[in-house]
């Protein structure tokens, strides 16, 4: 899927493609990781559909929660949803730097054979 070390990069147009394909996957994950939430929190919570995507929603970015939570349901679908957030933010990070990461670690390795 990238090129290999011993390969050209990638021309501009054909890495701002691979970028943007990036952030859309990135996108997917994180509506994934919403809905995920929305529906946890309507279903065990009891919150209506704005309120459960506002939970959610500040959950999944780290601000935390905003609703109390009063049953036990509520409360373990909460913990287990953060947990996951947490998961969720990270992998969703990694997948949109990984074509960014990936770049400049083959122009340092280009830069670094045309030196020897």
């Amino acid at each position: 899927m990238f090129e290999h070390k011993k390969n050209d990069l990638l021309p501009r147009y054909l890495f701002i493609r691979r970028v943007i394909r990036y952030f859309i996957y990135s996108l997917f994950m994180i509506g994934f990781a919403l809905l995920i939430g929305i529906s946890g929190y309507h279903l065990f919570a009891d919150l209506d559909w704005i309120n459960s995507f506002y939970n959610a929603s500040m959950i999944l970015t780290g601000m935390g929660p905003v609703a109390e939570m009063s049953s036990i349901g509520a409360k373990l679908f909460s913990s287990f949803y953060a947990l996951f957030s947490g998961i969720a933010f990270l992998s969703t990070t990694a997948v949109f730097f990984a074509p960014i990461a990936h770049r400049i670690l083959h122009t340092f390795h280009i830069e670094n054979n045309e030196q020897e």
